[in-house]
């Protein structure tokens, strides 16, 4: 599994402002590279955003899907990427003083072929994937904060 923290210069509900809308999810989450639909009820559980993910000519078309929920706390996904599988994926939000937020990324392929490649090299690659990934949500919830000031 792979497990990525970054602290962020917002309060956590800020943060999960951001994770709950699902259009922005191409923006920050790496190789999500276009969001074809968002079902109203997200983050709900059971609501699903619908994703393209890879370079073009071999994009993807999937879903993701809300396991849990907890604003302003706790996002869990199931994230297709069929025929490769899915992973899980779970954002964790915790207070980091008075107005930041450590943000924890949790993520193992649970279902399909990738599943069957657990090993360093994979975990080492979800690991800088999500790295870049939190830098990017901080990028945008830190931007978004600015502008609000």
């Amino acid at each position: 599994m792979a497990r990525v923290t970054r602290t962020v210069q917002a309060p956590p509900d800020r943060v999960f402002e951001v994770l709950a809308d699902g259009w922005t999810y191409s923006d920050w989450v790496v190789g999500t590279v276009h969001i074809r639909d968002v079902e109203p009820s997200w983050p709900q559980p059971g609501s699903k955003l619908h994703h393209k993910a890879g370079p073009w000519p071999l994009s993807l078309h999937d879903s993701s899907t809300v396991l849990i929920c907890e604003p302003g706390r706790r996002l869990k996904l199931n994230a297709g990427l069929w025929p490769l599988g899915a992973a899980v994926v779970d954002i964790l939000l915790e207070p980091a003083g008075e107005s930041a937020t450590r943000v924890i990324i949790e993520e193992d392929f649970e279902e399909g072929p990738l599943r069957w490649a657990r090993n360093k090299l994979n975990d080492l690659v979800l690991h800088q994937r999500n790295v870049e990934t939190l830098r990017r949500l901080a990028d945008i919830v830190e931007r978004d904060r600015e502008t609000q000031r």
